[in-house]
Order: C-alpha cells, then structure tokens, then sequence
C-alpha cells in the first residue's frame, strides 16, 4: 500500500468486560487480510466494532468514507454501513428456502440496479444454483456456508466480514469449501477480512496478516513476510508453523501420477494436482517437514531438495528444539530441527544448507491455485 492508494485504516480501543482491546492496522481496499491469533486475542471483538455492533473509542476509514471518528463526534449506525458479515454459524433463516435467504440479502441493498453482485452471477460463483428451492434446513454445513456467502455479497458490501467461517466444519468439508473462497479472492474486487485461529487457512488463502495476542497487535504485514519471521513464536504456532512459497507447474508425470513444479530454478516435486502446465500455485511448508543436511544427499527416497544458505538460527530455551530460516533463492523455508542436530551440523548463519522435503508432505491443505 502507498499513501495514494486507497485503504481502511482502522483503530479501537478501550475494555468489554474484563477484556481490553488497543490495536490498529490497514488493510486494501482489494484482497484477503488474515486477523489471526489464538482465541481470546481480540478478532471477533475487531469485527464486531467495524460492523457497528460494538462501540469501542476509535476511528474507521473506509476507502474515502469515515465510518467512525469519535473525536469528530462521527459514528455510522451498523445498518447504513456497507458491511457483509459472515458468522462461524450460517444463521440463515431457518423457514426461508436458500432463494429466499439469497433474496434477503439482496432486499438490504438500496443499489438497485448498479448492484456490483448480481444475484446470478452469485449463484453461479458458489456453485448454489441446484440448491435454490431447496429448504436451509436441508443443506450440509458446507452448502449453508455457501449459502451465507452469497446473502452477505448480495448485500453490496464494500467490506466483507468472515469470523472463522470454517471452524465449525470438519476437515472433509473444509476441504469442500476452500475452493470457493479462493474463488472469491480471485474474482471479488472487494476487500475480506478473514478471521482465523488456523494457520493453514490463513497460509491457504490470505495475502495479508494482521497478528494478535491478548487485545494487542503483535505483527502486521504480507503473508508471506509474517510467516517466515521466527520471532513471532508462539503467536502463529509451532507445530503448523511454516512458509508459503509460489511455484510454476511444468509437467504432470502420468508414469508416476506426480505434479513438477519450478521455483527459481529449484524443481518440486508433489502428488498429482489439477492443474495446467505454466499455472502458478502456492506451497505451504510446514517447518515440521523439513530436514537438513550439510551435503547434497544421494540414494534418499526424498525428492525434493533445496540448495540453499542459513539466514538466521533460533533456539527455544528450555526445550529439544531450534528454528532455522533457510534462503533458497526468491523464498524462504524454515526448519524444525533439534537443538543438538544444529549443533552436529555446526550450524551459522551464512553456512551452505541443503533442505529435504517429503513429496507426500503435499496435500490438498497446502496447495492453493494462484493468478499471477
């Protein structure tokens, strides 16, 4: 973001029962920003201030409008913000069918017909239109977050909202609904906040991160960037940690059912994916599922091999474990490995490194479809 570029600049603070909020961040007006941190750090209460459901001290810039500014005694009512909300629950209307629900959505806007989501082309977007006389009642958790989406945006937000719309679906519906929202990404010209304690949702789908822990903001920047700072242990985790790295398919191998890619000039290889060759996807990998090695392996059953350099080592006190950052040229990996092997292997930053990933550590969890 530059000064000239349009953005929402938001700021709250102040205390809601025996919690106390102080944060401030900015978003573009386009692309997925991440609100991520443990539960209790603050998100939820965020959202509900910038819809207008909670009135804490502050201010919020929407593009050129102020939405609030409490020193110039300005406060926007949550029905004339342009806010599309989407709670961890569907909440639809329970004795409405899904055209009815779409309908409600659409019924809030005073747009008509310089409408930015139209109602057809929602239904098509969601993959909903087989469902539109079906009642919500009958729908699987899946379909009613699909459903929900497409009432938010026939609302005609300028923002859209989502408070952890996937934490209340299993893995195998998780997985079924993913795809649509980085469908969304790719197609809205919108900005989404997205809240989520998940950080393989957050590596999944987000551009931005906004990071929280205990009302406070604790990092804020590129997705990419946030996720290779090791200093933010244990803010986004240890066990998921990771980095996200783009790469380009250049062949599917049908002998061995396995996708090749190319990320400058390093080939990976991962299990078959539906992609075209030249499409550009996004790898998340786990810290977890490295390992190292100070010479190039030979007669090893992993595949994927990264040369590399060590940019920065940092041990965690009091426990087995240090984390490495590894610069493999236009990316960085960071590794999970035990103290003591960083010291076998005399370990220093700027010492050559060789990083060993698993092909089978490639799963439909960390591989993400991106435009350029």
């Amino acid at each position: 973001m530059t000064e000239d570029s349009p953005s929402i600049q938001a700021a709250f603070s102040g205390n809601l029962g025996g919690f106390s909020l102080d944060v401030a961040f900015e978003l573009p007006m386009k692309g997925i920003t991440a609100l991520f941190g443990p539960s209790g750090s603050g998100k939820t209460t965020i959202l509900r201030c910038m819809a207008g459901l909670h009135r804490l001290n502050g201010r919020l810039k929407v593009g050129e409008q102020v939405w609030q500014d409490d020193d110039a005694g300005i406060f926007r009512r949550p029905h004339t913000r342009q806010v599309g909300y989407v709670f961890q629950e569907a909440s639809l209307f329970q004795h409405l069918s899904v055209r009815k629900n779409l309908l409600y959505g659409e019924q809030r806007t005073t747009h008509g017909d310089n409408s930015a989501f139209r109602f057809d082309d929602i239904v098509e977007l969601l993959n909903i239109g087989h469902l539109l006389d079906r009642a919500s009642t009958d729908l699987s958790g899946g379909e009613r977050q699909r459903v929900a989406v497409g009432r938010a945006l026939l609302s005609q937000p300028q923002l859209l909202l989502m408070d952890e719309p996937l934490s209340a679906l299993d893995r195998m519906t998780k997985d079924e609904i993913l795809p649509y929202f980085e469908t969304l990404h790719a197609e809205l010209a919108i900005p989404i906040l997205y809240v989520s304690h998940d950080i393989a949702e957050v590596g999944q789908l987000a551009d931005r991160m906004v990071v929280l822990s205990e009302g406070r903001k604790v990092a804020e920047g590129p997705m990419v960037d946030i996720l290779e700072r090791l200093d933010l242990q244990p803010a986004t985790g240890r066990f998921e940690a990771g980095v996200v790295l783009t790469a380009r398919v250049t062949e599917q191998d049908t002998t061995y059912n396995l996708t090749r890619l190319d990320h400058h000039g390093q080939s990976i290889s991962i299990p078959f994916a539906d992609v075209d060759i030249g499409d550009p996807v996004r790898l998340r990998i786990r810290a977890r599922d490295i390992a190292l090695s100070t010479q190039k392996p030979v007669g090893l059953s992993i595949r994927n091999v990264f040369a590399g350099t060590i940019v920065e080592i940092r041990e965690e006190p009091g426990t087995a474990f240090a984390e490495t950052l590894v610069d493999i040229g236009g990316g960085r990996l960071r590794a999970r490995i035990t103290r003591e092997a960083a010291a076998d292997l005399s370990l220093e930053i700027g010492k050559p490194i060789f990083a060993l990933v698993k092909s089978i550590s490639f799963d439909r969890q960390t591989l993400t479809q991106r435009a350029p």
